[in-house]
């Protein structure tokens, strides 16, 4: 399978580095594009193989597969500039811009063909490291193509094929919810750094606990309040944490968040 990726940030160069370190894809098939040499250049050092180009319609040429890696507001030009290029009836296309839905994609094609398989994927940056949650949601396109598709996003991590209409609540869990868990990450830190630890050390105690509670939770299937329970003796000092959190609107806090990441 050949892949064309267009934009060599974040997202695309996470795609191409993700895919060459799974070593499940080879890397001379796949092809970065980009408007900034600069950008390509760094990212074919940490994804050695990768063909690296500026010229988006020719980047396009004999992919099986075109993933559009760019802003939302970047999206319509980057369409109006290959979309004569491609080969309608054997490539398909996947959007990662956040809140174009497959319609709008679909009316900046119209003039181009009426016979096209269009997709949208939201993974997040974890990609780069194979440990991504991606969905994709598609439009009635053939379940080789789905498959297609979704075999690349698993050499990234975990894929799951979902209905558009859930795309933003997906997003704003997996996609925006890692900078969530970042930021979690670095409070508890300076939490820790306050009681007396070393910040170096309170990191990595952190992470090994998340861990942990990833396990937990992996091994036992148990809903997370069952695992709480088992550390909440009456009286102790983790239901006080607890509470202290939830005084200070903790589960509030991530939930109107996650709500207005939705949007």
């Amino acid at each position: 399978m050949k892949l064309a990726i267009i934009g060599g940030g974040n997202m695309g160069g996470a795609i191409a580095r993700g895919l060459v370190a799974s070593g499940t894809f080879a890397a001379a098939d796949i092809t970065l594009a980009g408007p900034h040499r600069e950008v390509l250049d760094k990212v074919a050092e940490t994804a050695p193989g990768i063909v690296t180009m500026t010229d988006n319609a020719v980047a396009i040429k004999g992919a099986d597969v075109i993933i559009l890696a760019v802003k939302p507001w970047v999206l319509p030009a980057v369409l109006e500039e290959i979309a004569p290029r491609i080969a309608f009836r054997e490539q398909s296309i996947v959007s990662l811009a956040a809140g174009i839905s497959l319609a709008d994609i679909d009316a900046m094609l119209h003039r181009y063909s009426s016979d096209r398989t269009l997709f949208r994927a939201m993974p997040n940056t974890a990609m780069s490291v194979g440990s991504s949650m991606t969905f994709i949601c598609h439009d009635g396109a053939s379940q080789k193509n789905i498959s297609d598709v979704v075999a690349i996003f698993d050499r990234l991590g975990s894929t799951a094929v979902i209905e558009e209409r859930l795309m933003g609540a997906a997003t704003a869990l997996c996609s925006c919810g890692i900078a969530y868990v970042m930021r979690y990450v670095r409070a508890a830190t300076e939490g820790a750094v306050e009681l007396g630890l070393y910040p170096d050390k309170a990191r990595d105690y952190m992470l090994a606990t998340m861990k942990g509670a990833v396990a937990l939770l992996e091994a036992t299937g148990n809903n997370p309040e069952v695992e709480i329970d088992k550390v909440t003796t009456p009286g102790g000092i983790t239901i006080k944490g607890l509470n202290a959190m939830e005084a200070h609107g903790f589960t509030t806090a991530v939930i109107e968040g996650l709500k207005a990441s939705a949007k």
